[in-house]
């Protein structure tokens, strides 16, 4: 039987909630402490023990009242049950899937040079710290990055404009042939190759992608910071979600799977949120907001302060604490990366410090994206490799811990 606990909300989880944004919420219990205790560690277990958007708590006394009352479960908290089925998979010993046959080797070859060489054009930095990943690992990260790319493509590329839910459609039907093996065209036959030389690597990641850029066709506002994390998690959390299985945990790391998909969630969350932040005037210039609703009115922005580009007192008070949130997933990032095999820690490090230099950019101007673009100059990307090499080479911190 399912209740619903009134959640006992101590000052830090009510300061915790203002600061994060967080949406009110039905916390979902099964009836009687045990359920409780249980429905806690679920919870726990997915977001790891400093998700910044997570505030476990006791529960009030329930009345039978409770029982009727309507029971809702945030989209964060579906999310999370979507991340530990995923490092449940991984954990699960899954056969490999049957491979392109080799009379298709030549073909796969060049399919993978043709995705190396689009990754190393638009992410070089990324490219060039796959480079210590081994061969196989290397190519099927590739490949995945290059069908992010396209589905991106479809909604924010040259062609965006003519994209419409059927395109979107199709798209999605032709991961049946990836997954199955029979693949459309040259890229696809890379990334079926790679599922199935990493048979944990699952489809819902990549269709719930899709459905990221469905929600880009169909909504240009949001209402809520629950609403924006779904978002966030299908459009760059899902990427994540595709690649630890392929990545690998530490043969050294005692942490749960499930915190390392959970660190590759907060990752992808976290970036995504830091390019929001930097578009913010280019988005407001295409008619869209990517900001919550609700707390751009608690903060006394107007849409027409937006799009009429006011860098005002409320608006670097209201840019503090979303740069501020978006540093605390990149935090959490920091648990899962630090729990990945060695060889494919750097890209991940090297992804994580770059991207968190882009809001340290928009600080430096004055939060004022709406007139200048945040842009982390060559040199510092350059200083951040070494330094993401050097994390990389740091045994996991779980490994230490339990000695």
């Amino acid at each position: 039987m399912l209740s619903t606990g009134r959640a006992v909300t101590s000052p830090a989880c009510a300061a915790q909630r203002r600061f994060m944004g967080a949406a009110p919420r039905t916390v979902v219990f099964l009836a009687g402490d045990h359920g409780k205790r249980a429905a806690a560690s679920v919870a726990a277990r997915a977001a790891g023990p400093s998700h910044p958007g997570v505030c476990l708590e006791a529960a009030a006394p329930w009345s039978m009242e409770d029982v009727a009352a309507p029971v809702t479960v945030s989209y964060e908290e579906s999310v999370r049950q979507v991340v530990l089925k995923q490092a449940a998979l991984a954990a699960s010993t899954t056969p490999r899937k049957a491979r392109l046959s080799r009379r298709d080797a030549g073909v796969l070859d060049e399919a993978f040079d043709r995705c190396g060489a689009v990754c190393k054009e638009y992410a070089k930095t990324f490219y060039l710290a796959t480079q210590l990943m081994t061969p196989e690992r290397r190519r099927a990260i590739w490949a995945i990055y290059v069908w992010c790319r396209r589905t991106d493509e479809l909604v924010d590329g040259p062609n965006a404009a003519h994209t419409s839910a059927l395109a979107l459609d199709r798209w999605e039907s032709r991961l049946d042939g990836v997954f199955a093996g029979r693949p459309y065209d040259m890229l696809d036959a890379a990334l079926a190759d790679a599922v199935a030389a990493f048979p944990a690597v699952d489809e819902r990641p990549f269709r719930d992608m899709v459905q990221g850029m469905r929600m880009d066709l169909a909504k240009s506002r949001y209402a809520t910071f629950d609403e924006l994390y779904l978002y966030c998690y299908r459009v760059a959390g899902t990427v994540g979600l595709m690649t630890v299985p392929v990545m690998g945990v530490s043969p050294g790391s005692q942490a749960g799977v499930e915190t390392v998909y959970a660190g590759a969630l907060a990752l992808g969350v976290a970036n995504q949120l830091t390019n929001i932040l930097r578009d913010v005037g280019e988005d407001a210039r295409r008619g869209r907001i990517y900001l919550p609703q609700d707390e751009l009115a608690t903060a006394g922005i107007s849409e027409a302060d937006i799009f009429a580009g006011r860098v005002t007192v409320e608006w670097r008070s209201f840019m503090k604490g979303q740069i501020a949130r978006a540093r605390a997933y990149f935090q959490q990032a920091e648990q899962g990366a630090a729990e990945l095999n060695q060889e494919s820690r750097w890209p991940v490090w090297a992804s994580l410090l770059l991207y968190r230099q882009i809001l340290d950019e928009i600080e430096a101007n004055g939060y004022d994206n709406f007139s200048k673009r945040a842009y982390v100059p060559k040199a510092k990307k350059l200083a951040a490799l070494p330094k993401a090499y050097l994390r990389s080479l740091m045994p996991p911190p779980s490994s230490q811990r339990r000695r």
